[in-house]
């Protein structure tokens, strides 16, 4: 029997100080992202479209009056990008846009988002450098990791590896293969080790390696750490990308990706995440 005070599994309830640190954090992500040339974006609930896209297990659907598939907003980058460039796209010429909303997925997952599109332009740069100043803001410092997709996805295909080892982080099934280049692959963290890799594999994770090495220069954030071989099967992030890694706690991640056929760069700050390590860090 369920009782009257209950809220399901996965449902979120902010209350007192805790939902005044939800409005606190979302204000100070808006002022930032405003100062630096973003609009807000608030996109519907509902979609005619996202189970078309997404994973059907993670989707919560029903039908509208004229029967129509209708399902719970489950990621807002598609949304954000679809809108702008099939229905706003004419009569607009913002191309970086932030929004603050949650998505939901099946069975009764709410998850809290501030996230933001660079439409047209892969800078991920500056995604990095927003993160961190709204992280700053709360005196929070967390890890960077730089990561690049397409480097476990080269490896899979040149030693026929499971991609699913890189999935699951099977580091021994990984050395097990006794490859020199890959096992040096395998340790490499920073930035001053980086040289020495790149002399030793090949030519193909050169390239993939070299656009890491850029990225994790450019960006001014202190506490970085390189990822080549972290490896997730993502809806649309297809090559460089980044996590906020805070006591084992995924505060944001990013990453570029192609979209209604533009070349496209984003992140999302997950609010419930830093919520829950914000009030740890007072307790």
């Amino acid at each position: 029997m369920i009782k009257e005070h209950e809220i399901p599994n996965g449902s979120r309830l902010y209350f007192g100080s805790s939902a005044k640190l939800k409005r606190e954090i979302e204000a100070v992500a808006s002022e930032i992202l405003e100062d630096r040339g973003f609009e807000e974006i608030v996109t519907p609930f509902f979609s005619y479209h996202q189970h078309k896209t997404l994973g059907t297990k993670e989707i919560i659907r029903f039908s509208d009056e004229s029967n129509n598939l209708i399902s719970l907003r489950a990621d807002s980058t598609q949304d954000v990008v679809r809108l702008l460039t099939k229905r706003l796209g004419r009569s607009i010429e913002q191309k970086k846009w932030f929004y603050i909303q949650p998505v939901f997925r099946y069975p009764s997952l709410e998850i809290n988002q501030i996230g933001a599109e660079f439409i047209g332009s892969d800078d991920l740069v500056s995604s990095i450098e927003i993160c961190g100043a709204v992280f700053k803001r709360f005196n929070l410092q967390p890890l960077l990791h730089v990561s690049n997709i397409k480097i476990p996805q080269i490896i899979s295909n040149e030693l026929g590896l499971d991609l699913g080892v890189f999935e699951r982080g099977e580091l021994q099934k990984i050395l097990s293969m006794r490859v020199d280049w890959l096992d040096k692959l395998a340790s490499l963290q920073s930035i001053e080790e980086i040289e020495e890799v790149l002399k030793v594999v090949p030519e193909s994770i050169k390239v993939e390696l070299e656009k890491m090495r850029e990225l994790a220069r450019n960006c001014s954030y202190e506490s970085v750490c390189l990822s080549p071989l972290y490896y997730v099967k993502m809806r649309y992030y297809d090559e460089l990308y980044f996590r906020f890694i805070y006591n084992n706690s995924t505060l944001a991640k990013g990453g570029t990706y192609k979209s209604e056929g533009l070349e496209s760069s984003g992140f999302g700050i997950y609010t419930d995440a830093l919520i829950e390590n914000l009030t740890k860090e007072k307790i």
